[in-house]
């Protein structure tokens, strides 16, 4: 099953031993958000592989073991958002304090 997503971004947080590609050695960047331009779920997996353009603007299908929501928003149709907090001038960031900045 394949389906089209508006607007959601996930940031990459790749898994040691993780399923194949890995996302960090394929292009991607964990300071980066990657808007979901769609996902596909093979029948024969419980696993769900979202299609992402990475930094090279090449089409990969990256496995959800390797991703996290950042945000829906339908404002933006960028393929790639700059992940920013207020917690990094600090030095002191979580997950929970990253946002996408807007320009």
């Amino acid at each position: 099953m394949l389906w089209l997503e508006q607007g959601l971004y996930l940031k990459v947080k790749e898994m040691e031993n993780g399923p194949r590609p890995l996302p960090l050695q394929s292009g991607f960047n964990s300071e980066t958000a990657y808007r979901a331009l769609g996902c596909y779920n093979p029948s024969e997996t419980s696993d769900a592989y979202y299609i992402l353009s990475n930094d090279r603007d090449e089409i990969w299908f990256i496995c959800n073991r390797h991703l996290r929501t950042v945000c829906l928003s339908g404002e933006s149709v960028d393929f790639r958002r700059p992940l920013v907090s207020e917690q990094q001038l600090l030095g002191k960031m979580t997950d929970a304090d990253i946002r996408i900045q807007h320009s």
